[in-house]
């Protein structure tokens, strides 16, 4: 194993950023196109993660309801991950599995999309969300890596895995690859060009 530094940081981020470009390019765009569609018939989106994960899934809610490149008018997003309520009372009443599943059951409805965020796709509290959406009809779109090709990708409409074994070179590409579909969203809806 080589030493950290910058530019063995910087290798492996090309090298896996490389990758998700090559690999991943249809599913960022059938996930655009879902949530064009999504948002074009006044629905919603519902996102969900832990961690890191979590936290992309805050950022993306934010980029969609405020703004990404340029002012319009908001997109309905949510993050899964934000009530401390609702978070501590099912993970305390019930259990943390079902912390984001119990919250597709209340806010889901046809049209809506759930998207899922895992590195590495085994996390039950990520499963068990997109078992709901499943099992209520909603459109759900998985982001993950090669790890959760078996457990993530069965369960989502359109699942984008991240050709990378590392967390940070997976959230990385995660993050990289919502920008897109952020930038794909905004210009075909509010575009004036």
């Amino acid at each position: 194993m080589s030493p950290t530094t910058v530019e063995t940081e910087y290798e492996a981020h090309n090298k896996a950023m490389e990758a998700t470009i090559r690999g991943c390019r249809q599913a960022i765009g059938e996930m655009a196109g879902r949530l064009i569609e999504c948002f074009r018939k006044g629905n919603k989106l519902l996102i969900c993660g832990n961690g890191g994960s979590a936290a992309d899934a805050q950022h993306v809610a934010a980029e969609f309801v405020n703004r990404f490149l340029f002012d319009h008018a908001a997109l309905p997003a949510i993050a899964l991950t934000t009530d401390t309520s609702i978070l501590t009372a099912i993970g305390n009443d019930s259990a943390y599995d079902y912390v984001f599943s119990r919250q597709v059951e209340a806010l889901a409805r046809p049209g809506d999309i759930l998207a899922a965020i895992s590195t590495s796709g085994k996390s039950p509290n990520i499963l068990k969300a997109l078992d709901t959406a499943r099992a209520l009809g909603i459109t759900a779109l998985g982001f993950t890596s090669e790890n959760g090709r078996q457990t993530m990708g069965p369960k989502c409409d359109v699942c984008l895995i991240i050709p990378a074994e590392a967390t940070p070179r997976i959230q990385e590409c995660h993050l990289f690859t919502w920008h897109v579909i952020c930038g794909i969203v905004e210009e075909t809806l509010f575009s004036t060009k």
